[in-house]
């Protein structure tokens, strides 16, 4: 008997349950992102202003991604969705379009990087190196989590699984785990490299982009689509991170005294944006399935998916504190003790879901009324301003409890 309603309620609520499922998978792979990012700290401070391009890089990934997925979500849920890779077909223009958006926002992030370090007198190393590392890093993972993206789509399609639940935490755990590697890496590389060494990295890059350009020029109406609702969204939005990456930089004597909170970094952000992933994937869906109507006043069925994030959220953050804490005990970080680490974690993370819950619904909403896809909006909105949000929340909370 007890197993029969055991077996009722999980069918009754098999969606929150994948989704619940899917983001504690997240959260605990996204550890293995935020121990690297407590182990390379001496890195972090030998090349000046590398922490800026952590956390907008990470969060680019997990956007442009978040976009692949949440489109082709859509396209299932509308019948529109083959397994096809040529032009002109949902999985084919949309690879390609990600493709030539991480090139390009690569360089932006790079550019406004070096700017906004100049503007605040933060410490940088040259506008070159800073082009070379966040291209070549930032493509080598792009490709990385744009395929597990597609790897993902393909398989939820053939299992008849709803892609808004799992796709935003895949690709932005992906995410964590590849970029924070691939830039460190690269970035102790390039530091290494004689002249002739970058001019050929320099080479790479300048390809990269001229292929970019083409490829806008002679790309299908749906890539020219993507490109179009996406670049002016995603470019601004990098400065989100950027601002976050300054504010990491310039806290990392703290960060680095209490370096469980450098390893909290990445599950947290991961978590929370993809609880706002989920959140603006499954929205979209259902604006465009007539489902939910685009009013000032969320209905009844937005407030219950807002319910079901502030459930996700205890349930994951509480894990993430405890983790975080013994992960540090177990690699030999400092921590300031467990009650500390899930204080922090269940304050700073009830106010950053808080915050995604009302921007995720707000985003979707206005961009349905001006007649724009909410899919290109909502997660790149969400996991951009959970940079600057989640930073300036966990910097507050942890001044305060860590006096």
């Amino acid at each position: 008997m007890r197993l029969a309603l055991v077996v009722n309620l999980l069918h009754e609520h098999a969606e929150f349950f994948t989704g619940l499922l899917t983001l504690i998978i997240s959260v605990a792979l996204s550890f293995i992102a935020g121990i690297y990012l407590g182990s390379v700290s001496a890195i972090l401070v030998l090349i000046p202003g590398l922490m800026v391009l952590v956390t907008p890089s990470i969060n680019m990934r997990g956007a442009i991604a978040g976009i692949l997925t949440s489109r082709l979500s859509s396209s299932m849920h509308l019948g529109d969705f083959y397994i096809k890779f040529g032009k002109e077909t949902e999985l084919g223009d949309n690879l390609r379009a990600s493709i030539i958006l991480t090139v390009i926002i690569s360089i932006v992030l790079a550019l406004i990087g070096k700017a906004i370090c100049l503007i605040t007198g933060t410490e940088v190393i040259g506008i070159i190196e800073m082009i070379i590392i966040s291209v070549i890093s930032g493509t080598i993972s792009g490709i990385v989590v744009t395929l597990v993206g597609i790897v993902t789509s393909i398989f939820c399609y053939k299992k008849s699984m709803n892609l808004d639940m799992v796709g935003a935490p895949a690709v932005t755990t992906v995410g964590d785990i590849i970029t924070l590697p691939s830039l460190v890496v690269t970035a102790v590389l390039v530091m290494q490299l004689p002249f002739a060494g970058k001019a050929v990295l320099g080479g790479i890059v300048l390809a990269l982009l001229i292929w970019s350009v083409v490829s806008i020029k002679t790309g299908t109406e749906t890539v020219k689509a993507v490109l179009k609702e996406g670049l002016p969204l995603l470019i601004p939005l990098s400065i989100l991170g950027i601002v976050a990456g300054v504010l990491y930089t310039n806290g990392l004597e703290s960060l680095i005294a209490s370096a469980a909170v450098l390893i909290l970094i990445s599950p947290f952000m991961n978590g929370c944006g993809s609880i706002g992933g989920i959140l603006t994937s499954r929205i979209g869906t259902e604006m465009h399935m007539g489902l939910i109507d685009p009013n000032i006043f969320p209905q009844k069925t937005v407030m219950k998916h807002f319910g079901e994030n502030y459930v996700y959220g205890i349930i994951i953050l509480i894990i993430m504190g405890v983790m975080s804490h013994f992960s540090a005990l177990a690699f030999g970080i400092s921590t300031p003790g467990l009650l500390p680490m899930v204080e922090l974690t269940i304050i700073a993370g009830l106010i950053v879901i808080t915050v995604m819950n009302l921007l995720g619904y707000y985003t979707a909403a206005v961009a349905y009324r001006r007649g724009y896809d909410p899919d290109n909006f909502g997660v790149p909105v969400v996991t951009s301003s959970i940079d600057l949000i989640g930073a300036t929340a966990l910097l507050l909370v942890m001044a305060l409890l860590f006096v």
